[in-house]
């Protein structure tokens, strides 16, 4: 059986993993509080536990319905009466039972402050095993809505319930976005036991060519390698050290503006490369005692995969430029930045349109704002 880690005080890994979800879902509701094409909001998390640890620090159950208090005001003020609805589920009986018993506290507590009978949000509580909720046909309804927006915290313990079939349903469900937990250094260690290929297929991991760090950016890859082609799909990691083991999480989403505020999340969390709480691509190693923090590796690559792309005409927009950065897990004001620097220094010109330095979202730019360039012959 697992280890319980809500008996026990979460450690510092596990923080950090529930900073990533409260900080993931803070940018999302907003987002689909606002967006008119949503008519309700569902936030599942799977894996609930009991809701908090044994210092009684927040789990990610509590921590859902935390953020959301912060949007209650601003929810009721412009109330249009579509629904927000918080649905967490625990398989074993008794922390089940504690997850409600705390998150009922937690909702009362809440009701005292703000002076209402009853809160604006609906929450429910389910103890089946994870494929049997999964699959239930209320949420394979809701799943497939496309007017329904959807939060899904997937935060298993271990490799097992994530496999290929179900992250394969996730990427189709309309207007959902998720983060799943693995166990990426379990992957790792026992990549050809038969009970791990079962879930994982490890022989197109290339687990050997890689340091141990990089097993979950490894996995991650894995799960990017089965989206069609023909796809716009983005999906970004974030690696979680340990002791000697990693793990991590895994975020999907079908808009870029998703992408878009994960990233912001991510490097919040890491100034260097916004994908690790280590120094995942070396940037300490660079030969001197005091490491630049202007420079970083990933940046680095970056910008020659990106100047590469100008020159074979693959990247001819800004457009294109800024879905291969969130495709590539770097924020758009970085793009923004190199693309200034391309200029400065007579790399590139633009050939139409005109270049918006105060906007590097593309959800912010206007027709205006769209421009094209290429390589400048020397």
């Amino acid at each position: 059986m697992a280890k319980d880690i809500n008996k026990a005080s979460f450690d510092h890994a596990t923080k950090i993993k529930l900073d990533i979800f409260r900080e993931s879902f803070k940018e999302w509701l907003p987002v689909f509080i606002h967006n008119p094409y949503v008519e309700k909001r569902f936030i599942y998390d799977f894996f609930a536990g009991s809701g908090m640890d044994a210092d009684l620090n927040y789990g990610s159950p509590l921590i859902l319905l935390d953020e959301a208090k912060g949007q209650d005001l601003m929810y009721c003020s412009k109330s249009d009466g579509k629904k927000i609805v918080f649905a967490f589920n625990e398989k074993i009986k008794k922390k089940s039972k504690e997850l409600e018993k705390n998150v009922n506290q937690f909702v009362n507590n809440c009701l005292q402050n703000c002076n209402r009978e009853k809160c604006v949000y609906e929450h429910h509580f389910g103890n089946f095993d994870f494929k049997e909720a999964f699959k239930r046909q209320n949420v394979l309804e809701i799943m497939n809505n496309k007017k329904y927006g959807k939060f899904v915290l997937l935060d298993q313990y271990g490799f097992k319930e994530v496999n290929n079939d179900v992250f394969n349903q996730l990427i189709n469900f309309p207007k959902t976005d998720f983060i799943f937990f693995i166990s990426s250094s379990f992957i790792n260690r026992f990549q050809n036991e038969a009970s791990i290929k079962k879930y994982i297929e490890t022989e197109k991991i290339e687990f050997k060519k890689s340091e141990p760090k990089h097993c979950h950016k490894l996995i991650s890859q894995y799960f990017k390698n089965t989206i069609p082609k023909n796809k716009e799909y983005y999906l970004h990691q974030f690696s979680i050290k340990k002791g000697t083991n990693y793990y991590g999480l895994i975020f999907g989403t079908s808009h870029s503006l998703g992408m878009e505020k994960f990233l912001k999340v991510c490097w919040d969390q890491d100034k260097m490369a916004g994908e690790a709480n280590f120094d995942i691509n070396d940037d300490f190693k660079q030969g001197t005692l005091f490491y630049d923090e202007q420079f970083s590796n990933k940046i680095e690559k970056y910008k020659e995969e990106l100047y590469s792309k100008i020159a074979n005409k693959e990247i001819t927009t800004n457009i294109q430029g800024l879905k291969f950065a969130l495709k590539y897990g770097i924020q758009t004001r970085i793009y923004l930045e190199i693309i200034l620097d391309f200029l400065a220094k007579d790399k590139i010109k633009i050939t139409k349109g005109k270049i918006n330095k105060k906007i590097s979202s593309i959800h912010r730019l206007k027709d205006i704002d769209i421009y094209e360039f290429c390589i400048k012959e020397q």
